[in-house]
């Protein structure tokens, strides 16, 4: 083992996830220095350990314990690369990178502002919020390749974004390490208030020319409302994707459910929300054990204190056969199930 890693065996996990369950790895080490990756990597295929990359644990889900080692980014720093290109490294918190951003007066990503988790993860799941994806403003990423230590550059069409999706969830899962991502912003952003919960409150407030300052103020608030504090109540945000369904789907669907909101994606699909779906098969508040869906958005998968993983999974398992049988429609996990 290397000698400058500080590698931690049977190491808790809880406090690693913002569901907040109880889960330990065989091995656990935090890296801040790509040589220090280099290293983990290394120790990690003599011993033959399967490896997880750890960020802000916000998008994932610990069914059972990990039996391999788990590598924390700790890689941090923002870098100008010009007046309005960053180059951002891994392990820097999102939020952080947001508000930096608008600090300094720099458009683009106001709308994915409380998104939890860190830098290196937005690319994998194509973050997107009111209106916003990380593609807009994606220039390229730097990725560690695990099999060869090399840095290779990836730009957005190698990426292959898609809606919560991207090649590092696909052809390259568990293959490469992102350790930088570089994004163009402006000086002169045209805010998007396309989303209408987010038009809606911006008009309540009487403010008539809204910069990315009162975008990002505004997107806080609602996500305040909407969605649970991880600190408080443990949970990973939106649990599952929105569905993209065929218009005639819809369009059956509409005729028994005249409310079912739809977002055209193509002329032959529509995009539906979720947690409509799951709220109106009667599941927002309901809860099995101490695992729960939020009693605000059903969206939300909670932690009421001590469930565990396989419990949360149970929970989601039921509400998929659910969804199924009442509409039709399969729900697809936005969040990483590990076990």
């Amino acid at each position: 083992m290397p000698t400058e890693l500080s590698i931690h065996k049977d190491f808790d996990l809880s406090t690693f996830n913002t569901m907040g369950v109880s889960s330990k790895t065989s091995h656990f080490v935090e890296i801040t220095s790509l040589s220090e990756l280099e290293k983990a990597v290394q120790f990690a295929q003599e011993k033959n350990l399967e490896i997880l990359i750890l960020g802000g644990g916000s998008n994932i889900l610990f069914k059972k314990d990990f039996d391999g080692l788990v590598i924390y980014n700790g890689l941090k720093g923002i870098d100008f690369l010009s007046d309005t290109e960053l180059k951002v490294a891994a392990g820097q918190n999102w939020h952080e990178l947001v508000l930096f951003c608008v600090q300094h007066g720099l458009g683009g990503i106001e709308n994915l502002s409380l998104i939890p988790g860190s830098v290196g993860a937005a690319p994998i799941q194509n973050i997107g919020a009111y209106g916003v994806e990380l593609e807009d403003v994606f220039v390229s990423l730097e990725a560690f390749m695990l099999e060869t230590y090399e840095i290779r550059t990836f730009n957005k069409t190698e990426c292959n974004f898609g809606y919560r999706d991207s090649v590092f969830k696909k052809e390259l899962k568990g293959k490469a390490v992102i350790i930088s991502v570089t994004l163009s912003l402006t000086k002169n952003p045209t805010v998007n208030t396309s989303y209408k919960a987010l038009a809606d409150l911006i008009k309540d407030k009487g403010i008539q020319n809204p910069g990315i300052k009162d975008i990002s103020n505004c997107v806080i608030e609602i996500r305040q409302s909407k969605l649970p504090d991880p600190k408080k109540i443990g949970n990973t945000g939106s649990f599952f994707k929105n569905p993209v369904i065929s218009v005639q789907l819809f369009d059956q669907l509409k005729a028994d459910y005249p409310d079912l909101p739809g977002y055209p994606v193509t002329e032959r699909q529509v995009k539906i929300p979720a947690g409509w779906l799951i709220d109106k098969a009667g599941w927002k508040g309901k809860r099995m054990g101490e695992a729960g869906v939020h009693t605000k958005q059903a969206l939300v998968l909670v932690n009421h204190g001590n469930a565990t993983g396989e419990e949360i999974w149970n929970l989601a398992t039921e509400i998929r056969l659910s969804i199924k049988e009442k509409f039709n429609i399969s729900l697809v996990p936005e969040v990483n199930i590990i076990g």
